[in-house]
């Protein structure tokens, strides 16, 4: 599992992308310009992490997918929704 982190809360959200996706490009400089943390997981490069995504979407491998701490996942999921979900975990 490869693993970029941005800051010391990225435990709350793993995103499972792809290095050619235009959505996954696009929400992970959305989060970075608002400093939101996430470790992401190359689902080409993890065959695990591909079965994941593929258990998630009804057999397909749709990134982004996120998962997050609780469990839950959203594919190809808003920044803002991102952001309002992890807000939720928070407690905030």
């Amino acid at each position: 599992m490869s693993d970029l982190t941005t800051n010391d809360d990225a435990g709350a959200l793993t995103l499972y992308t792809t290095t050619w996706c235009p959505f996954c490009t696009r929400l992970k400089k959305l989060l970075d310009e608002k400093e939101i943390g996430y470790t992401e997981v190359d689902v080409e490069a993890d065959a695990d992490a591909a079965a994941f995504v593929e258990s998630v979407n009804g057999g397909n491998r749709v990134v982004p997918t996120a998962l997050y701490s609780d469990g839950t996942t959203a594919t190809n999921p808003p920044a803002s929704q991102v952001r309002a979900k992890l807000a939720e975990l928070a407690g905030v």
